[in-house]
């Protein structure tokens, strides 16, 4: 597995947290699980928010590890009579996901609205915030599902990898759900103003999974990843 590899599994993570179910909800999402207010928060409010932050992200990046784990396991023990077939499979599920990010083609699935009812049922706020870290994962996968279901369909294709790409999608996803815990009220800003240009992030992203995919059913992937490693090491 190479270092490209990993770069689209952190970016595919940072388009699912852009997705636009997801980032215009964000701040208020983690406001409300910090008990403090987006408008002029103190101090002591962000610190409450940034803490939160990390204890959500560490629910879903223990989802995300777990299924990692899971699928190393499953893959690298049928994957060596199959390695091609899972290429080209994986390859077809990253295709598939790219075509969906372009607008080509509608998954009402994919397109369900999903809202998280919050109901604190814990004294400490940062196990309810872990508690909905870990409902994120499970419950709205169908809302960040085009970018996952493409790391997942990369992972398929280079088996012993799984773990490595999730971690890579949990860090792109977690790590803009942390910045804007600490901006808080200058990240409400920001994302109104980039809301109506979100589109375009996903058809670029789309384009971009749509040549990945084709790299890796024809098993071209590693080839690119070699070329690049040479050129950067001729240029030495």
């Amino acid at each position: 597995m190479g270092d490209i590899s990993i770069i689209f599994a952190f970016l595919g993570g940072v388009v699912s947290f852009l997705s636009p179910c997801v980032l215009p909800i964000i701040p208020g999402f983690l406001a409300y699980l910090a008990g403090s207010s987006l408008e002029n928060p103190s101090r002591e409010e962000r610190r409450e928010m940034f803490i939160n932050s990390l204890f959500f992200v560490l629910g879903f990046s223990l989802i995300f590890a777990i299924l990692g784990v899971l699928l190393n396991t499953v893959l690298e023990a049928i994957a060596y009579d199959v390695q091609n077939w899972l290429a080209r499979i994986g390859g077809i599920i990253i295709i598939f996901f790219g075509i969906y990010l372009t607008g080509i083609i509608k998954v009402p699935f994919l397109e369900k609205e999903h809202k998280v009812l919050i109901k604190r049922k814990f004294k400490s706020k940062y196990l309810t915030s872990f508690i909905f870290g870990l409902a994120f994962a499970v419950g709205w996968t169908p809302c960040v599902g085009a970018a996952l279901g493409a790391i997942l369909g990369l992972a398929a294709s280079q088996p012993g990898a799984a773990f490595i790409l999730l971690f890579a999608y949990s860090l792109g996803l977690g790590l803009p759900f942390i910045i804007t815990a600490i901006f808080a009220a200058g990240a409400t800003k920001l994302i109104k103003k980039v809301g109506p240009w979100l589109k375009y992030v996903m058809i670029i992203f789309g384009i971009i999974l749509i040549i990945l995919g084709v790299l890796v059913f024809t098993q071209l992937l590693s080839r690119v990843a070699d070329f690049s490693i040479l050129t950067m090491l001729l240029s030495r």
